[in-house]
């Protein structure tokens, strides 16, 4: 074997234009599929750190119409209730259910001001003392909502950053009173989320998916929010779970038992599941590059082609030199391994070759593009072994037909 091997480098140096033509469709393809693979996988993992960025496993189950986060501008959904102990009991009984945590939300545009200063485009959160520690979030300055809060209807609030900026440009927001809706609100502390995240912005698609992230946000207790809107709105639910696996399991049973008090025919609370998100948009992704993968695994078919071809080439360049070999007692099958051997090392170096120039491609288009670039040695090393396998494939034919050739009529052969 390892003098076959010898003999096939000694053949591909000799002839070196020739070898490289004929790896050429071995290195293409394989070059793009490395790329292809690289990418995608780079594209999932963005993907997914951008849904689930902030390294937190919740679930938003929210009262929605169609397919949309109810406007409760519009007023309260008839049919919805409130949930009740029990229903929040139920909930964390949930299986891998960590915390769970009822909150309010509305977009605001307007009505959240200090001074000349506003927050348009915000979101305002009633929330409990819990809401923080389930949704990941950290006290920065000042303290939290607490359950005195809760309990003595105080009208104080919480900012997160985007909030802080807008509506304290200078700073100083502890301390301060901001009014929402024309009633008063001293702000007690500023909030961020536990770990530092901020999505990846390529294209106009992603700000359009990720631009909510950003907008501010204002926490104030939940008993304070009749003051402000004048009736008690059906509650959100938030979720953590202990791992990301089990969050499209949660959501579905925590939006089964609140439907289950739901009388609405066209209201009802779905699951916001961002590792479900993330699963779907790969799939996407993937079911699209797949198709790619296919349109570059043709060029290996070409390369094989070629391969074979070059082989039947060079057994009948080396007729006279297999002729001596079965004249002085060459077994058919040592013939046959010297030229599958050859095919074998041909595609492999073009695999190897085809590997380096595909890393180099999926770095150029990641410089090029954006793109995240993720590489897969898994899919490298299957690319190596499929251009083995292409060798032996289309090697046989040759090698076959050299091992088949009449000693004399060989030897005769000019």
């Amino acid at each position: 074997m390892g003098e076959n091997i010898r003999l096939s480098f000694r053949g591909i140096l000799s002839h070196k234009l020739r070898s490289f033509l004929t790896m050429l469709g071995i290195i293409i393809g394989i070059a793009s599929i490395i790329a292809i693979v690289s990418t995608i996988q780079g594209t999932n993992e963005q993907i997914k750190k951008n849904l689930i960025g902030s390294g937190v496993n919740t679930v938003d189950v929210q009262v929605s119409q169609g397919d949309w986060e109810y406007d409760f501008y519009e007023g309260n959904p008839m049919g919805v209730p409130q949930v009740s102990e029990d229903t929040l009991n139920s909930l964390r009984a949930i299986p891998h259910a960590e915390s769970v945590s009822l909150y309010y939300k509305n977009q605001d545009y307007d009505g959240i001001t200090h001074l000349t200063d506003s927050l348009s485009g915000g979101y305002l959160f009633g929330v409990r003392e819990d809401y923080f520690s389930t949704a990941g979030l950290v006290i920065s300055q000042g303290r939290g909502i607490s359950t005195n809060d809760l309990r003595k209807f105080r009208k104080v609030c919480v900012l997160d950053a985007a909030s802080e900026e807008s509506l304290f440009p200078s700073g100083g927001a502890v301390g301060s009173t901001v009014e929402i809706h024309g009633e008063p609100f001293e702000v007690i502390g500023l909030v961020r989320d536990r770990i530092s995240f901020e999505p990846a912005i390529n294209s106009i698609e992603d700000y359009y998916m990720y631009s909510q992230d950003s907008a501010g946000r204002v926490y104030i207790p939940m008993t304070a929010w009749p003051l402000i809107y004048r009736y008690d709105q059906p509650e959100n639910v938030l979720i953590r779970a202990d791992n990301t696996e089990a969050m499209t399991e949660i959501g579905t049973s925590a939006a089964g038992i609140l439907n289950a008090n739901v009388t609405s025919s066209d209201v009802t609370y779905q699951a916001k599941d961002i590792f479900q998100q993330a699963k779907e948009i790969q799939e996407l992704t993937q079911s699209t590059n797949t198709m790619l993968i296919w349109i570059a695994a043709i060029s290996l078919l070409v390369g094989g082609i070629g391969v074979m071809n070059i082989m039947l080439v060079s057994v009948t360049e080396r007729t006279s030199e297999i002729g001596l070999k079965k004249a002085i007692g060459a077994p058919k099958r040592t013939i046959m391994n010297q030229f599958l051997t050859e095919a074998v090392v041909l595609t492999a170096t073009g695999g190897v070759l085809g590997v380096i120039t595909g890393l180099a491609l999926a770095e150029l288009i990641s410089r090029l593009t954006g793109a995240p670039v993720a590489i897969n040695w898994g899919a490298v090393l299957l690319a190596v072994g499929f251009s083995m396998v292409i060798g032996i494939v289309f090697g046989i034919l040759p090698s076959k037909k050299a091992a088949d050739l009449d000693p004399i009529e060989a030897l005769r052969h000019e």
